[in-house]
């Protein structure tokens, strides 16, 4: 029987507490945070708790996108912070320019803007000088699960044969002032007074994936397995005024392990949950619908409590730590990984031992 989902065959990531995936994924295993005041103020005119990089780790912006018009300070962040990113996963690949890329990002604001729209993927190919096929790549502005979603196509698209290797990422940053200040406003920021908040981050991570029919003719090893994605819509999410009923996510769960595709108990829970309330009883219903699926004593993971909310950036981000947890032998096959974004988009997957 021929397997399903995919073969990690690369991997790259840049969060607050590592600039490499290895770096990130044992900072994270060792509970470092890089949590720290800003200089950012809110409307209590207390400087802002973020957990960010120093600028000065990053690459500065290309001189060809500096000519480039309309760029928001939020975008060239985003730039800055994804192409080492990109560079380390595709690190030593030939025929880049025949692999597309498919790349989660933040949900549009009310009546603003998506963060990152299609030209944000050929600005990145010149930040990061990698030409990856931009024709057949794809961006999906879906917020914390965006990372889920483009992941979602781009194993569609190598179960359909239109590649014989993909490339999907997230990539995501608080460090925004309007978006800070939106946040204030609603009470969703963790700070004075505020307990059922989360901290502002960012990141970002890429994998490279085969299909299995493809593993030998990329001649790289393999650093993990992937099931199917699972996707679901929650109706009563944050900004709806529809009754919450956990709905979506539960059905992911369900939609996930009813295909086949986990056969094994989970072992090992990785969630975007990031500090507030909402996302807690989420998973708690989806857990109470689905509990046969897990293993009694299954481990709980939320590395949001050492790199902050990585927002679009995060499924891919716990996706890979996932996998150098599984290989390294510190986790234990098989995990699920789970994001929910705000707007009621919700994912889920499960990662494996490269048997």
């Amino acid at each position: 029987m021929a397997k399903t989902g995919a073969a990690i065959v690369g991997m790259g990531m840049i969060t607050s507490v590592g600039l490499t995936a290895l770096q990130t994924a044992a900072s994270v295993r060792a509970g470092i945070t890089r949590f720290a005041e800003t200089s950012i103020y809110d409307k209590r005119f207390q400087p802002f708790v973020m957990s960010i990089l120093p600028d000065d780790v990053l690459p500065p912006l290309s001189p060809d996108l500096e000519k480039v018009t309309g760029l928001t300070s939020r975008q060239i962040r985003m730039l800055r912070l994804a192409a080492p990113a990109l560079q380390e996963a595709v690190a030593g690949v030939p025929e880049l320019k025949r692999i597309p890329l498919f790349l989660g990002g933040a949900e549009p604001m009310e009546n603003r803007p998506a963060p990152i729209t299609e030209p944000f993927l050929q600005q990145l190919g010149i930040q990061a000088e990698v030409e990856f096929d931009l024709a057949g790549s794809k961006v999906f502005p879906e917020g914390r699960a965006g990372g889920l979603v483009a992941l979602k196509e781009a194993l569609d698209t190598l179960a359909a044969g239109k590649a014989e290797s993909v490339l999907v990422g997230g990539v995501d940053t608080f460090l925004d002032l309007y978006l800070l200040g939106t946040l204030d406003m609603e009470n969703r920021i963790l700070g004075p007074g505020i307990m059922d908040g989360f901290i502002p981050g960012e990141g970002v991570a890429f994998l490279l994936l085969t299909s299995w029919n493809d593993t030998g003719v990329t001649g790289m090893p393999v650093l993990g397995a992937l099931s199917p994605v699972s996707l679901g819509l929650e109706d009563g999410h944050l900004y709806s005024e529809q009754p919450y009923w956990g709905d979506g996510l539960a059905g992911a769960f369900t939609g996930l392990f009813g295909s086949g595709n986990v056969p094994e108990s989970i072992r090992e829970l990785y969630s975007a949950m990031n500090g507030e309330n909402h996302w807690a009883k989420e998973l708690g219903v989806a857990y109470i619908r689905n509990s046969t699926a897990f293993y009694p004593a299954y481990g709980t993971h939320h590395p949001a409590d050492c790199i902050g909310d990585t927002g679009a950036a995060s499924g891919i981000i716990l996706t890979i730590l996932a996998a150098i947890g599984i290989s390294r032998g510190y986790r234990k096959s098989p995990s699920l990984v789970t994001c929910s974004s705000d707007r009621g988009v919700c994912g889920a997957v499960a990662v494996s031992y490269a048997s």
